[in-house]
C-alpha cells in the first residue's frame, strides 16, 4: 500500500517539477475538485511551498488522513485563494504578511505577534488560518562579506552608507519599499536596479559587485552557499512572513487541525532553510525529504 502510494505521489511531483521549471500555471480558475471526505493540498508556483505542501500532506496521512492529495502547482495567490473559496483545494501554505496585505492592503503590521492577530480578524467568511510557525521567509537586504566586515550587520548600520551604494530587486521594490526605507533608515541607495524576484539575476548581480545591496528571501539556500551575509531589519520594515496553513473553513477535522498545529510548531526558520537547500540545490525528491522531516521531528 505504501509503495502504490509513493509511486502515485511520485508521478504527481514529476508533474510539478515540470510545471515549476516551464514556470506555467495549470489552473486559470481553481482545481479540479476532489472525491467527497478529501483533502486537496495546493501550492503556490514555488518550490519551497510545493515542499511545504507534501510535509501537510505526510503530517496528515501519519495522523490519520488516508484520503489527501497534493495538486501540482496551481499559480499565484488570486488563483489559490479562489480555489479554497469554492472548495477545490481544502488548505495551502501561505505566509502572513503576504496573505494580511492580499486581504488588507493597508495594514501597517510587521511582527509576527501583529500580522498574525490582524490576519485572524481580516480574513472573510470560508477562510481560516492554524497556527503559525516559528519558520519565516521574508525579504531580507543582503551584502557581501567585505562589506559586513567595515562593521554593518543591520540596516541601521548599512544607512550612512546607502549613497555610496547600488541596490539590486524585484521590479516592484522601489515602489514598494524605496519611501519607507528611507522614512524609517534614512537610507537612500544612490541607485537601484531591477533583477529579479530574489533569483539567479539578483545573486549573480551581488556575486560580480554589479550591486552592493540585494533583496533576497531569509531561507534562500543561495544567501550561505555564496557567502552573503543578511543584515538584521532592526526597525521591522519587512513584515512577518510566518508560514501558516490556510485552510476552508470546515474541511479539516480536530484531529487533523491539530497534527498541522503540531507540525507548525516545530517548523523553524533554520530547518526551513535546510529543507531548501536540501530541495533546491541537492535536487532530493521532497517525498524523501518529507518523510525524513517528519520523522526526525517526532510527527510520524
Amino acid at each position: 500500500m505504501r509503495s502504490s502510494f509513493r509511486a502515485r505521489m511520485a508521478a504527481v511531483v514529476a508533474g510539478a517539477a515540470l510545471l515549476l521549471s516551464a514556470c506555467g500555471n495549470p489552473l486559470q480558475g481553481g482545481a479540479e475538485g476532489g472525491a467527497e471526505g478529501e483533502i486537496v493540498i495546493g501550492s503556490s508556483d514555488v518550490g519551497e511551498s510545493l515542499l511545504l505542501a507534501q510535509i501537510y500532506a505526510g503530517a496528515l496521512r501519519n495522523a490519520g488522513s488516508e484520503n489527501v492529495t497534493v495538486r501540482p502547482p496551481v499559480g499565484g495567490r488570486e488563483v489559490v485563494v479562489q480555489a479554497l473559496r469554492d472548495r477545490s483545494l481544502s488548505l495551502v501554505p501561505d505566509y502572513s504578511g503576504n496573505l494580511l496585505r492580499y486581504f488588507d492592503p493597508d495594514s501597517e503590521a510587521t511582527t509576527p505577534e501583529e500580522v498574525y492577530a490582524e490576519l485572524r480578524q481580516t480574513l472573510p467568511d470560508g477562510f481560516r488560518v492554524l497556527e503559525q510557525a516559528p519558520a519565516q521567509d521574508t525579504d531580507v537586504l543582503v551584502i557581501r562579506q567585505e562589506l559586513a566586515d567595515t562593521g554593518i550587520s543591520t540596516i541601521s548600520d548599512l544607512a550612512p552608507h546607502c549613497d555610496d551604494l547600488v541596490f539590486g530587486g524585484p521590479g516592484q521594490w522601489a515602489d514598494r519599499w524605496k519611501v519607507k526605507i528611507k522614512e524609517l533608515y534614512g537610507c537612500e541607495f544612490r541607485e537601484i536596479r531591477v533583477t529579479d524576484t530574489g533569483g539567479p539575476v539578483t545573486v549573480e548581480a551581488l556575486r560580480s559587485g554589479e550591486v552592493q545591496v540585494a533583496d533576497l528571501f531569509s531561507t534562500s539556500a543561495t544567501i550561505e552557499s555564496n557567502g552573503f551575509v543578511p543584515l538584521v531589519d532592526d526597525k521591522n520594515m519587512f513584515p512577518a512572513q510566518n508560514i501558516v496553513p490556510l485552510v476552508a473553513r470546515g474541511t479539516l477535522s480536530e484531529r487533523e487541525e491539530r497534527a498541522l498545529n503540531d507540525l507548525s510548531a516545530v517548523l523553524t526558520t533554520e530547518k526551513l532553510t535546510e529543507l531548501n537547500v536540501e530541495f533546491s540545490t541537492e535536487k532530493r525528491n521532497p517525498l524523501d525529504i518529507a518523510e525524513e522531516f517528519l520523522r526526525e521531528n517526532g510527527l510520524t
